[in-house]
């Protein structure tokens, strides 16, 4: 995948790269940005809960149709004999 940075963004982020490579290790800028997406998307509160909130209803949905597939199943005419 690649992704295009503006120019402004790809020097501010070079500079990040510089800064954490002199406090901690050497590293550049694209080790980095993998790292800092998955930070910015933890830290997201909103997507989180909308995420959640998603993932809650289809939960839901596969519960639901489970549960009716269940009860269907455990009629006793349900397998087609009146």
């Amino acid at each position: 995948m690649t992704i295009s940075i503006p120019e402004p963004l790809k020097e501010e982020l070079d500079r990040y790269a510089a800064e954490h490579s002199r406090l901690y290790e050497p590293v550049d800028a694209a080790t980095l940005i993998p790292h800092m997406l998955e930070a910015f998307i933890r830290s997201d509160r909103g997507y989180r809960s909308r995420r959640a909130q998603s993932e809650r209803g289809k939960t839901r949905q596969r519960t639901g149709a489970a549960a009716r597939a269940t009860s269907v199943a455990t009629r006793p005419d349900s397998d087609g004999s009146a």
